[in-house]
């Protein structure tokens, strides 16, 4: 009988104790949230874990990390919500419902969304207002196969979850400029996404391969740049940071690159710097044909706990540097808590002083050791959010 009596305690309370797994919500959505919390980096574990993302989009405004800082400005009271419901495209006279009469003719804060799955091929370069948002969560939105996206004389922009690929150069031409007011646009090469005289641009979550230039470039006096979760692969000239070498406004120039996949197929550029700073940490570099970070005309790097796997065959070297008789001794590029695998190695400057960020409280972040990159990065891209709330 006592066996019995120990029976029925034992019992109950593993009946207790399944009830309160399965009959309390809360309890069970902070375990979850954590558990899922603990394989994501820190601008992920911002937003994520929150299943109702949804109807909390602006939300994500506030993960942002590095030199672009909070975006908090995109967001507030006064902010317009704006929802894509027509892929085509008139670079001269856009119709309501499109993306370019979002991102180009609404002035304001403009937060966009997208009412379906898009395949959008724009006919001339899209370009972008301040203060505007574009977010792809939830749905497929590919701009692809001709003029992509270009941030020119803005600030405080969000591009978030586009599939952009296959970009092409675009002769000059007429086209609605980001004030709302159609201007007459140069010659214009093929990048993903061209950042020319901007300023506090978080780029996040995206997917970029296969354009004929480049895929971010940041150009122009365009600082306090954060590039982040993104992935890019099959390209030669990946991020250019800095214009050219007679560009020397770009010595203010800030980038933050960190929590990105770099591969994999991708050649060069991984960045390239000209003049300004650069703090890349924590990304996953699969692989490179001719070196994964460059630079010309006295460059600042500080390389942190990034994962560099050299290709199996080909240069295993990280680092190059265009020679230059003027400025050989300016170089600072400092590898910090690195690790280096399949014999890839990283030429440091000698004797120099480790450049710091210098972050203010709103853009410092603790970068994560080395041995987490994998995991910190197994994320990088546009997501795949079910239809129901995980993203």
């Amino acid at each position: 009988m006592a066996s019995l009596g120990n029976n029925s305690i034992l019992w109950h309370f593993f009946l207790a104790i399944v009830l309160a797994t399965f009959f309390t919500p809360s309890l069970s959505s902070a375990k979850k949230s954590k558990i899922i919390g603990l394989k994501m980096n820190v601008i992920d574990r911002c937003w994520r874990p929150n299943s109702e993302w949804r109807r909390h989009r602006s939300q994500l405004a506030t993960c942002s990390v590095g030199y672009a800082g909070k975006m908090t400005n995109n967001i507030g009271n006064d902010l317009i919500r704006y929802k894509v419901t027509d892929p085509n495209d008139d670079p001269i006279n856009p119709r309501p419902g499109t993306l370019r009469y979002g991102a180009s003719v609404i002035q304001g804060k403009v937060w966009i969304k997208f009412q379906r799955d898009m395949q959008i091929r724009l006919e001339r370069p899209l370009l972008i207002s301040s203060f505007t948002t574009i977010d792809a969560r939830g749905v497929n939105v590919n701009i692809a196969d001709n003029a992509c996206l270009m941030i020119y004389k803005a600030t405080n922009v969000i591009i978030h979850g586009i599939r952009i690929h296959h970009c092409k150069a675009q002769a000059p031409g007429l086209v609605m400029g980001p004030n709302g007011k159609l201007i007459p646009l140069g010659q214009v090469d093929g990048d993903a996404i061209r950042l020319v005289t901007a300023s506090n641009i978080w780029i996040d979550h995206n997917t970029l391969y296969d354009c004929e230039d480049g895929l971010p470039d940041v150009t122009r006096g365009s600082t306090n740049v954060t590039v982040s979760n993104n992935w890019f692969r099959n390209q030669d000239k990946v991020m250019l940071l800095g214009h050219d070498d007679g560009y020397v406004r770009d010595q203010n120039m800030k980038v933050t690159v960190v929590y990105n996949h770099f591969g994999p197929n991708c050649n060069q550029r991984m960045p390239r710097i000209r003049h300004g700073y650069a703090h890349v940490a924590n990304n996953l570099y699969q692989g490179w044909l001719q070196y994964a970070i460059g630079g010309s005309m006295g460059p600042s790097l500080k390389s942190e706990a990034n994962l560099f796997i050299a290709p199996t065959t080909g240069s295993k070297e990280v680092t190059w540097r265009k020679g230059n008789n003027t400025n050989e001794d300016m170089w600072e590029f400092h590898s910090v808590s690195d690790a280096f695998e399949n014999g890839a190695s990283f030429t440091e400057t000698k004797g120099g002083r480790v450049c710091k960020p210098n972050y203010s409280k709103e853009q410092d972040f603790e970068v994560s050791d080395v041995k987490s990159v994998r995991s910190l990065t197994m994320w990088s891209g546009a997501l795949q959010c079910s239809k129901t709330s995980i993203c």
